[in-house]
Order: structure tokens, then sequence, then C-alpha cells
């Protein structure tokens, strides 16, 4: 969800036809300007060159303002490619999809009434003290308000774009036929099984009802644990479509980065260490590293959790997996990485052995930048850059990656979200001594 400053007021294109209507009009606008691009470059006595055709100025905005007008599975899914860090999918698919991280419009006042009438009834204005027109955030699938119940309550009121639980399906095919059409995915990988489990963790996250119970299942594990605030839910004004919880007065994570280096050091390693916890002990975890999802009690220095639709139940088994990799890297057991990677599925059995050579390296310098010093410098781009340079050389030596397991991809997407967080709040933290604690 994004701040007031970016909010735009822009009704949600609600019918599956409108949607896919459009959908198709900017993918055959991209197709037509590429083309375009490539005949004049044939003309020049150029080679065209198909990513070069793709990431121009005005495609990029192209694409990504569309996404951000559509809002609901389409934007969710470009915020999803532009989280990837090149495990999946090329990092010039993530570079278009970027800007939608801070790009936000909302329903304007007369969608957003119609959309309430139908949730809570015609009589619902009422039986509320305060309600806040103007969105406090705004996001891929709902925008959230503020308002005050008569008895007192001060809630925070999440509500759901109208059409876009019904027009999932659609979108996600369509957005999947863009990514095809830019021609940058390895030859040979297979997209479709990616593709459908974002179509079903989508479906997921637009059924408020599971996201209460899921807000719930947090609350509870993590009672009694000041570090941090779980918003209570308030099912009486709830519903399939609408989600009140406890406003919480914070600010950004952001602005974290503002204070001194103690506090961000203490607030990435409060992240981490809930990361973790996630993994290997409750066997749950909300696997959208969004920062938006997390602010900051600036009085308390406690951190706010939010939005627990992408919350994800993991078997024991993934746990174990990545106990047995955490243990093989810090002993610096090159034969036992290869067997929890091969275990996880970040390798497989007929894999080229100069690339295993390779993606054995790449986990090799993530444990030895670890282990160098007893905190590791998020700060420092080194091993990220590092890693970027050898997985683009991977890709140009001809690996595709093998299908990722859906736990797997989503355990990635959200280390990478907090490898990002705590760089950008430029932290500190004892890594290694925190996965000894559930070794």
């Amino acid at each position: 969800m994004n701040g007031e400053n970016n909010i735009k007021g822009l009704a949600v294109p609600a019918g599956r036809v409108a949607r896919l209507s459009r959908l198709g009009r900017m993918t055959a606008g991209v197709a037509g300007n590429m083309a375009l691009g490539g005949l004049a470059q044939v003309g020049r006595g150029e080679r065209p060159s198909m990513q070069g055709l793709l990431l121009t100025p005005r495609n990029m905005h192209r694409i990504a303002d569309e996404l951000a007008k559509m809002r609901g599975a389409a934007m969710k899914m470009g915020q999803l490619m532009s989280m990837d860090t090149g495990d999946v999918l090329p990092p010039e698919l993530s570079e278009i999809m970027a800007r939608l991280r801070d790009d936000a419009h909302v329903m304007p006042p007369k969608q957003l009434k119609s959309v309430l009438n139908d949730q809570w009834g015609a009589g619902w204005l009422p039986k509320l003290q305060r309600f806040d027109v103007r969105p406090i955030a705004a996001a891929s699938i709902g925008q959230v308000h503020r308002a005050q119940t008569r008895d007192g309550r001060d809630l925070a009121i999440k509500v759901q774009y109208p059409g876009v639980a019904a027009s999932i399906d659609s979108d996600v095919t369509n957005v999947g036929a863009l990514i095809k059409l830019t021609g940058l995915l390895p030859k040979g990988f297979a997209l479709d099984p990616y593709l459908e489990e974002s179509r079903l963790q989508l479906h997921v996250e637009t059924d408020y009802t599971a996201e209460a119970s899921a807000l719930a299942q947090f609350g509870a594990l993590l009672d009694g644990d000041a570090r941090f605030v779980v918003p209570q839910g308030h099912a009486d004004w709830s519903g399939p479509q609408i989600l009140a919880m406890d406003y919480v007065p914070s600010v950004p994570i952001e602005h974290v980065e503002g204070t001194d280096q103690t506090t961000r050091d203490r607030v990435a390693h409060d992240l981490f260490d809930l990361m973790l916890r996630e993994l290997f002990g409750f066997g749950l975890m909300q696997t959208d590293p969004n920062f938006a999802n997390y602010r900051y009690c600036a009085d308390t220095g406690q951190i706010v959790l939010l939005d627990f639709g992408a919350t994800r139940t993991l078997g024991a088994y993934v746990a174990q997996d990545y106990r047995h990799l955490i243990k093989a890297g810090l002993a610096g057991d090159r034969d036992g990485l290869i067997a929890a990677a091969t275990s996880i599925g970040f390798v497989s059995d007929d894999i080229a052995p100069l690339h295993l050579d390779r993606i054995v390296d790449m986990m090799e310098a993530v444990f030895a930048a670890l282990t160098a010093h007893d905190q590791f410098n998020f700060a420092d781009t080194a091993l990220s850059q590092q890693l970027q340079s050898q997985g683009m050389a991977l890709a140009q030596n001809g690996f595709v990656p093998p299908p990722l397991p859906m736990d797997a991809l989503f355990l990635q997407r959200k280390f990478a979200g907090m490898f990002l967080l705590a760089a950008r709040l430029r932290a500190q933290v004892n890594v290694v001594g925190l996965l000894e604690k559930w070794l």
C-alpha cells in the first residue's frame, strides 16, 4: 500500500470484458511500438534486439501506467515481478514493473459508495461516527480508509476494488501473454506453472475472510512479543471483500532510514528474526515482503505488521530442507549444499556440471559474506552485485532454471524482500547468530 502523496482518483475497470479489452489494447500497442522500432533499426542497417525494442521509456511507461490504472491481479502480477531478483524472471522484466511499487490510483467517491453499499447495506453511514472518504493507503487489490464507530473504536477499513476477484483468471492469462511477448524468457522455460500458482494465490488474497483468519493467527502467535504490533480484526465490520482492523498510528518503515544506526540495526534484526520464526517455528509465513506491509511506531519503537493476504502454510519438509542448506553452507560443506539445493529444487539431477558448479559457487559466496564478520553490513552492495553478475553469466551460458516448488519460490521472494529492506535501512545484523538459533 502506498502513501497519500501518490494517490490519484480513477475508477477501477470492474467488468471482465472491459479489463480484457484494456490489456489487449496495451499488449497490441507495445507490440506495435516494438515492430516500428525494429523496422527503424533495420532501415538504419542495425540488427534489432528484442530486449532493446521492449525496454524503451515509452513502452515501460505504457505497461506500468496501464497496470496501475487497472489494479487487481494485473497490477499485483506486475508487483510480484518487480520483487523478483532474477531467480525466475529476467531482471529486464523486473525493471519494467518496479515503478508499480510506488504508483497507486483510488476509487472515486461514487464507486467507493457503491462498493460499501453492496457490502454493508445502504444504511451504513449513520452507524459510524466518522468515515474518511479519502483513503489513507491504496494497493493493487484494495484501498484503506480510516473510520470511527459509535462505540469509540478507531478502525482501518480495507475495501476491495470491485470486479478484482472475478477478473483474476483473465488478468493472469493476459499478463502471461505479455511476458511471453517480450521474448526475454530463457528458451525452454516453463512459465505456465508459475502463472497457475499466481492465479491460485491471488484468489486467496482476494478472500478477506481468510485474511482476517490469518491476521488473528499471527496476533495469537506474536502475543506477548512487545517488538511487534498486529492490529486486531473486527468481524462486525468485516466480510469477504472488506476487512476492518485497529487503526495503529505509525509511519512507513522506510522512515527508520533516518534514525540512528542502533535503531536501524534493531529493526532489521527483529524482522529477520521474525522471518526465521515463521519458517522454522510457526510453519506459517506472510510471504509478501512489500515495504508497505511494515510500519513503524516512532514513540514505542514497535514494528506494525500489515496485510496477511499472502500468508502461506509451510510443510515441515520445507524447514528441514532449508535447515540442511544452512548447516552445509555455514560448515563449508559443498556436497551438503548440492544435496540440499537439489532437495529444495534449486537444481535438478540433469543439470550441466558447469551450471551446477556456478550455482554452488554463488551459494558459497553468500555464506562466505555472512560469516566474514560478526555483523553483516547490508549497506555494502558488493555481494548483490556479484550475485547479479554471476546470474546473468549463467543465463547467457544457457542455464534454464528448473520448475521451482512454489513454497521455495515464495520463500525466496520473502528473503529477497527482507534483504532489500535491510539494505534500504543500511543495517548491520548478526545474521549467522540468528540462523544458528534454529539449527
